[in-house]
């Protein structure tokens, strides 16, 4: 069966899922595999349960003689073959994002941008994988007008494979910088990576939206000879330029182009690196023709979640909590902007970084001399990367030995930056502090 032929069964079946423990009365199993479990061995149990058909890549958990179980050589493929001719049913603006960080903020502002003049389908949480991709394509629906679409990457090759089911008519890369270099292999290999997203619209002479300042970015644009920029940046060059005009602690900022005088905004959002992501939003949503008055108003009402980029206040403390992802530029971005935030008793707690291989020890250290050199005295680090490293700062195995001491000496009166990799599971320290 190919995939036009199933396709036409899911149109009559327009709901897919993936686990045998919810299956909507005439849905499509699909059985996926994973490290510890094998969808294939619950199909059967899913059509039990009310799925009309089950679509396996293993024989034996094909019934014979039953045509409610569909045989494919690999379900994964299947799943993201049958993605993409959905996607193609529908003739509308489709903005790729990738990025080493802020796609997932950027991914957040663009939408709530072109939310004031259009009805998007965006990219839910962090479903940027080859799993959460074909999750999101499949939730386009006739009613929706331009989809924005985040893509993750932590090996090579990554993105290619994802733009190549998206079909982006149009993109951006947040930035490139050193993370996950275990799968990268260097620098220049996340930027291989990422740059699959511009080889992809350079191919179809599609529109790229790029960080004018970011020299890595111009670069790698330049060297695939893309004609169609719109640039952004911090310099009245770009076609949209903007600066910082304080962080107390929220980013306020303003922005203008050659056609609109200086607007200015006041955010929700914590660090003078979000700048770069608002400037990406307003390129993108001045493109699709959103009002200056709506793009303020989209980013002054956008509130993060998923601890990304977030103020808390609790009984005892004020906690800028970044505790979802750590790379060595994000960890660097985030120190700096605590430390030109003018706010007292300022306390970091900062968890290690995962997957940089070979450099791990030297960048690690860079954060302890980032730390020193911003003057920050009151400082936590937790995790072994932190061990070997001289400095007058408190250290700690992991996030159960930071609860001891907090259950012992609770702080008060403080501001608190709490980041790291979600590994480190400091996201379970702000209801402790």
């Amino acid at each position: 069966m190919d995939i036009s032929e199933l396709y036409q069964i899911y149109q009559k079946h327009p709901v897919i899922t993936t686990d045998s423990r919810d299956c909507p009365e005439g849905s499509i199993f699909l059985a996926l595999k994973g490290a510890s479990f094998d969808g294939n061995k619950f199909a059967a149990m899913a059509l039990e349960k009310g799925c009309a058909y089950a679509i396996v890549d293993e024989k034996e958990y094909a019934q014979e003689g039953n045509e409610r179980f569909i045989l494919v050589e690999d379900c994964l493929t299947t799943f993201k073959e049958l993605a993409r001719e959905h996607r193609r049913h529908f003739n509308i603006p489709v903005v790729g994002i990738t990025g080493t960080n802020g796609k997932t903020t950027t991914k957040e502002l663009v939408s709530a941008v072109l939310g004031e003049k259009y009805n998007v389908m965006f990219t839910q949480g962090n479903f940027n994988n080859d799993v959460g991709v074909p999750k999101t394509l499949f939730r386009l629906a006739p009613e929706h007008e331009i989809a924005v679409v985040e893509m993750g990457a932590s090996h090579p090759g990554d993105i290619k494979k994802l733009v190549e089911y998206v079909e982006p008519t149009c993109g951006m890369i947040t930035n490139v910088g050193r993370a996950h270099l275990q799968g990268f292999g260097s620098f220049e290999g996340v930027k291989k990576t990422k740059g699959e997203l511009y080889d992809f619209l350079a191919a179809s002479d599609a529109l790229v939206f790029i960080n004018a300042d970011n020299e890595h970015l111009m670069e790698m644009a330049d060297q695939r000879n893309i004609n169609r920029l719109i640039t952004y940046g911090k310099d009245e060059n770009c076609d949209v330029w903007g600066e910082v005009i304080s962080c107390a602690p929220f980013l306020k900022f303003r922005w203008r182009t050659e056609s609109f005088d200086w607007h200015e905004v006041q955010t929700h959002l914590i660090g003078s690196y979000n700048i770069d992501n608002m400037l990406a939003a307003i390129t993108i949503g001045l493109h699709f023709d959103v009002k200056p008055q709506q793009i303020d108003h989209a980013l002054g009402n956008y509130i993060p979640s998923n601890n990304r980029s977030q103020l808390e206040e609790t009984a005892h403390n004020k906690l800028v909590v970044d505790a979802y992802n750590a790379n060595p530029s994000s960890m660097a971005a985030a120190i700096e902007n605590f430390r030109v935030m003018d706010v007292p008793n300022k306390m970091a707690i900062l968890g290690q970084m995962g997957e940089l291989g070979e450099v791990s020890h030297e960048e690690h250290k860079k954060v302890v001399d980032q730390l020193q050199a911003a003057g920050l005295e009151n400082v936590w680090l937790v995790g072994n990367e932190f061990q070997n490293i001289p400095c007058q700062y408190r250290k700690f195995h992991d996030v159960e030995e930071v609860k001891a001491a907090i259950k012992e000496a609770q702080p008060h009166d403080h501001y608190i930056l709490i980041k790291g990799s979600n590994s480190v599971k400091l996201f379970q320290l702000p209801e402790l502090l």
